[in-house]
């Protein structure tokens, strides 16, 4: 069998890969800088990022800033070319004419939740920056955790406190690059955060870091398809259970759970529909995707003549990296003469690890 870590791409070039192409398209490039807390220092950095290619001779400008600021961040914005807003019904937005006609190389724009006033061409700010990278003006921009639709009812759950402007994750995942900002030891003190305080930080800091691997996974299986690359490689594990009858399915289920809490993976559970179950094999099939969905899995119903061929075919379009299966402990001469479907399967599952669990034992 083939070595799959020979086969697999090293992440680090491929990315380099990609933003080599990106610079060849007529598209903007888009970076994100993610904070999970309020005050954490991502407008800084995104000056700052600014500042610092515009002394290696990028055209760069201003298009947004936050209302307030240090004086660290205001000595920056003095330094820069801004290009002025636009006031719409007494409301100021990002003037994205003025940026089209100016058309620099890069713009900053922070603040990248807010909504746009009414009369706006387009009701979100994040709709904005998708213009300016369409006309091939590259963003660097900021947002906080909190203000990622997907993401707001678990943070809502951490913080107890809600947020009315959002942007889709599928915007966040179009981004180039995505940096997390953390908070230093010096803003934990300034704001005396322990305790409680401390672990709700310490659980947003999660998610944003969860959420910047997602991101640069995505980047990697949309390049490795533009290849034409028959298979995902990705950053991020992600676990399939196949359940028949008799698997010992909540058992497997349990155990990939686990795993997918402790590794930020995905997991997905699929049956291979099967014909002239009895009552009680459906019942049991039932009774175990109910228990699928309660485990927060992605449950999928296959088909095909080939259960095997159809479990590696959506193993494959979905770049999983373990498959848990059940096997019979049936023995004798007529299970040697059959060919056995878990032993296929492991030599078939290039580069994905099989683990084995025995199904469940047949009443008499």
């Amino acid at each position: 069998m083939p070595d799959p870590e020979r086969r697999r791409p090293d992440p680090d070039r491929l990315l380099k890969q990609v933003e080599a192409e990106e610079r060849h398209t007529n598209r903007g490039y888009l970076k994100i800088f993610l904070g999970y807390a309020s005050g954490v220092g991502k407008s800084l950095r995104m000056l700052d990022e600014g500042r610092r290619r515009k002394l290696r001779g990028q055209d760069v400008v201003i298009a947004a800033t936050q209302p307030s600021g240090s004086p660290e961040v205001q000595k920056i914005i003095a330094s820069m070319e801004s290009i002025p807003p636009r006031v719409v019904n007494g409301v100021s937005a990002i003037d994205v004419e003025a940026l089209l006609r100016r058309h620099p190389s890069v713009c900053l724009i922070d603040g990248l939740a807010y909504l746009n006033p009414p009369g706006s061409k387009h009701p979100h700010r994040w709709q904005d920056v998708e213009e300016l990278r369409a006309a091939g003006i590259s963003v660097i921009t900021s947002i906080n955790i909190q203000y990622i639709a997907e993401r707001q009812r678990e943070i809502e759950a951490i913080r107890g406190k809600t947020v009315s402007d959002s942007v889709p994750e599928s915007f966040i995942r179009t981004a180039d690059e995505i940096e997390v900002v953390d908070a230093t030891p010096e803003y934990c003190a300034a704001r005396s955060i322990e305790g409680d305080e401390q672990r709700q930080l310490s659980e947003l800091r999660e998610i944003a870091l969860v959420l910047a691997a997602d991101v640069v996974d995505h980047q990697l299986e949309e390049y490795l398809q533009h290849q034409g690359g028959s298979q995902l490689y990705g950053t991020q594990e992600r676990i399939l259970v196949c359940v028949t009858p008799r698997s010992s399915a909540r058992e497997m289920i349990h155990r990939a759970r686990r795993g997918a809490d402790r590794f930020h993976a995905d997991l997905y559970v699929v049956y291979v529909e099967q014909d002239n179950l009895n009552e009680a094999d459906q019942r049991l099939i039932r009774e175990n995707l109910d228990y699928a969905h309660e485990a927060k899995a992605r449950v999928e119903l296959l088909s095909g003549d080939d259960p095997i061929e159809a479990i590696l075919d959506f193993a494959t379009r979905h770049g999983v990296t373990q498959i848990f299966v059940g096997h019979s402990n049936q023995t004798g001469w007529t299970s040697r003469l059959r060919a056995n479907p878990v032993e296929r399967l492991i030599m078939e599952a290039d580069g994905i690890d099989v683990r084995v669990f025995p199904n469940e034992p047949v009443n008499a």
